[in-house]
């Protein structure tokens, strides 16, 4: 149990250890801080769209928030597989094995290509159906089809550069993913300044401007990782054959452990798509308010994502090597680092939140339910880190991709889904209530996060049987 032999061990691992080792911070820096600038570029990114959409009303930012579910479901899909592959690359480089770290690329970006393909389709033919599913103002209907079909011709071009950014983090090259994003940003937010508002000569096209800028930033960022990739002529540079040199007993293999993740990311994805239609039942204010807080939480969440992503990296190595005993120490630091940070996240969030609402331009209770939003937020900081770190570094990096699935498809569709409902339909809470309520989702998963971490089951080198 938490509180015996194995909550000693933990509190030992986490007050005597967590500082003493200068080489374990030299590589959680090197790794996470090119992680956390490219999270926080990709956060502003879409804290610019949302701002200078909002500028133009509530519809519009309803709008594109709804079309940007499709594509949140499709991230879901691809990151699911390249995670999942991610924990084959960071063992396989910890092994020194540059040959099946090809393979793995090669098969991420297969199925990446695929997936993309499926929702560009989906979302170019039959976009007006897909935004009806999460609200029924004809407004918002119209605004959200008009920024769908647009930004989906972006979707391949966003599956090729994440495949690669995620390989590159697997094998702790961070320096590279961070310089790309830097150029999408800039991309994205002069062009939605042009397009948007009819700047710089452009045509004012409002929501399609917004769409435009991003489908061509994320072109340029596409091109410019991959011109990068081929010149600096690393692992990752690898020919067509070299890529896509693999059989079926390979795919067969990989898939035990990636298909989890798959289904992991699914899971939790699908359960986020359910929560937007719940607070769609609200009404549009809701999804606004939703919109809005989510942005401004992105912010705030850009290191806890850089230390999970890291974690996940340091630890598949050191597994990957053989040095498990090490894995489970860098795991138990990781995870006294994670509260120590979310303390601070928790803080920022509660003392910053009326000044950075005050930058949006919509209605008194819009501002007040995303106020409402944030406070719970800030109150359950400390476990929704836990359960990051947790989940989307040390067990997956562990190889621990079964368990972590369980953990998710239990809370989520046991917990979380029903109470969404429970509280905007039954009850009829307000958005915040709805949000208040979902916390119980996370406390749960955080018990059986840590309670797993104690018991070391978690260890599964699983590039041992794949040549």
């Amino acid at each position: 149990m938490l509180f015996g032999k194995g909550g000693r061990k933990l509190r030992r691992g986490l007050f005597k250890r967590l500082f003493s080792d200068g080489e374990f911070y030299k590589i959680l820096l090197a790794i996470a801080i090119p992680i956390v600038i490219q999270n926080l570029i990709a956060s502003s990114l879409n804290m610019v769209d949302t701002v200078m959409i909002g500028r133009v009303g509530e519809f519009e930012i309803a709008a594109v928030g709804i079309a940007n579910q499709v594509f949140f479901l499709f991230i879901i899909l691809i990151m699911g597989f390249y995670s999942g592959a991610g924990i084959f690359i960071s063992q396989f480089w910890g092994n020194n094995d540059e040959k099946n770290i090809r393979r793995i690329l090669g098969l991420s970006l297969i199925i990446g290509v695929i997936i993309s393909v499926i929702f560009t389709t989906g979302a170019l033919f039959l976009p007006e159906p897909i935004v009806r599913i999460f609200n029924k103002d004809n407004d918002v209907i119209r605004l959200g089809s008009d920024y769908l079909k647009v930004v989906s011709i972006s979707y391949i071009f966003t599956a090729i550069t994440f495949a690669f950014s995620m390989a590159l983090r697997s094998i702790g090259k961070t320096m590279l993913p961070m310089i790309v994003s830097i150029i999408a940003l800039l991309t994205n937010t002069i062009l939605n300044y042009a397009f948007i508002f009819g700047n710089l000569g452009a045509p004012e096209l409002g929501v399609k401007g917004a769409a435009l800028a991003t489908l061509i930033a994320r072109i340029i960022e596409a091109i410019v990782l991959i011109c990068y990739v081929y010149m600096s002529k690393g692992v990752l540079a690898s020919s067509i054959k070299e890529m896509f040199n693999f059989n079926k007993e390979f795919v067969e293999k990989s898939f035990k452990t990636i298909i989890p993740v798959v289904l992991n990311e699914i899971c939790w994805g699908l359960g986020s798509v359910v929560y937007a239609i719940a607070y769609g039942k609200i009404g549009t204010q809701a999804i606004a308010s939703i919109q809005i807080t989510t942005t401004i939480q992105n912010l705030y969440m850009v290191l806890v994502f850089g230390i999970a992503n890291a974690s996940a990296v340091m630890v598949g190595n050191q597994i990957g090597a053989g040095e498990e005993e090490k894995g489970k120490e860098y795991a138990y630091r990781l995870f006294g680092l994670g509260a120590l940070v979310a303390i601070g996240i928790s803080i920022l969030i509660w003392v910053t939140a009326k000044d950075v609402l005050n930058i949006f331009k919509v209605s008194e209770t819009v501002l007040y339910d995303s106020l409402m939003i944030l406070y719970i937020t800030s109150l359950i900081m400390i476990v929704r880190v836990i359960n990051i770190i947790l989940i989307v570094g040390v067990l997956r990096g562990g190889g621990d991709a079964k368990y972590s699935l369980k953990l998710e498809a239990f809370t989520m569709w046991g917990i979380g889904v029903p109470l969404s409902f429970i509280g905007a339909i039954w009850f009829n809470l307000p958005i915040y209530g709805v949000v208040a309520l979902l916390t119980v989702e996370e406390v749960v998963k955080c018990f059986f996060a840590v309670k797993r971490l104690i018991s070391n089951k978690w260890v599964n080198r699983v590039i041992h049987d794949i040549q």
